[in-house]
């Protein structure tokens, strides 16, 4: 007589619409009916979720990136046109298209990893939901090392932090002339972290966005070239104001000068005395990042309009001339 085995039928297979009573019906087995929701329904759900998440995450991303690219004639990014721009008027052609696409970049950055922090996250407390898991103690364990490493980086988060509400308020860009307090020069990169500037003699520096607390930028709206003549005592003011007058009217509307002119120059007068010198300042508005080249300019120029009309320099008056030297003498 051959031996009858009976199987249980599990409680979960009379429940119709589960996958317990489906993989019943299929295969008859107790175990894997009853393990039926670990075996498959729950893998289904996460593998759909991930899914989700992924496709959910590409085509933010893939619209960011339409966002932050310019298009090939030089155009503002997308992105860029809400926001506010100063680049100056000096920058042309490639420095604007270089500004517009590094802060679109670094902008497309940020916009990037928010979105994948808040999609996988989001994917990851619904997968811990799918698993039964108690979501309470994860999330305030999360937010104590959050807190812990909060205080351990937040150096680092306030540099990424000013980074970008730098780059948000476009401060300054690349190719601005600007003033950081601890370093001043061109700028060269600006990233979430460092700004990258190059001074007068080539030395490149790194500053980072959290040590700025103040921002110079020469290179925004206009620029007003100084010029400062140092007189001696002995200096008739009024000729030399009259002459300064003339020269850098005659320098400010020739060319490559004029073009860069806003307002015609401006002699303001005295501007300090001292026991050596008496300080003559003369001023022109002019497009920004050009006030260096005018003051140039007009300082050779003056220089030697100075020279031809006898004006000597401070140190130059009264200085005692050196002794002949004895004829024959070594």
């Amino acid at each position: 007589m051959s031996a009858t085995v009976l199987l249980q039928r599990p409680a979960c297979a009379d429940e119709a619409g589960t996958w317990c009573q489906r993989v019943y019906d299929l295969t008859n087995n107790d175990w894997i009916s009853r393990s039926a929701d670990w075996v498959i329904a729950k893998p289904v759900a996460i593998i759909v979720i991930l899914t989700v998440a992924m496709l959910i995450r590409a085509l933010v991303h893939r619209a960011i990136n339409r966002l932050t690219t310019g298009s090939a004639d030089g155009k503002v990014p997308a992105l860029l046109r809400p926001l506010a721009e100063r680049a100056p008027e000096s920058l042309v052609g490639p420095l604007v298209s270089e500004r517009r696409a590094q802060r679109a970049k670094t902008i497309g950055s940020v916009l990037r990893s928010v979105t994948s922090f808040v999609v996988l996250g989001i994917a990851l407390v619904l997968i811990l939901g799918v698993l039964g898991l108690n979501l309470a103690p994860i999330i305030a364990s999360a937010g104590i090392v959050g807190i812990a490493l909060g205080f351990g980086a937040q150096n680092l988060v306030k540099d990424f932090l000013s980074g970008i509400f730098m780059m948000l308020e476009d401060q300054y860009g690349v190719g601005d002339t600007v003033d950081l307090g601890p370093a001043n020069g061109v700028v060269e990169a600006v990233g979430l972290r460092v700004t990258t500037l190059r001074d007068g003699t080539g030395t490149v520096w790194y500053v980072r966005n959290g040590e700025v607390l103040r921002v110079g930028n020469k290179s925004q709206g206009y620029s007003v070239a100084v010029v400062d003549l140092p007189l001696p005592h002995s200096a008739d003011l009024t000729q030399a104001i009259e002459l300064a007058s003339s020269v850098a009217a005659e320098v400010t509307s020739a060319e490559p000068v004029a073009e860069h002119i806003l307002e015609p120059p401006e002699v303001l007068g005295v501007e300090a005395v001292t026991p050596d010198t008496v300080t003559l300042r003369l001023t022109v508005k002019v497009h920004s990042g050009q006030q260096f080249m005018v003051q140039r300019a007009l300082l050779a120029a003056i220089k030697t309009a100075f020279d031809n009309a006898g004006i000597t320099e401070p140190y130059q008056a009264g200085r005692p001339t050196a002794p002949a030297s004895p004829s024959g003498s070594a």
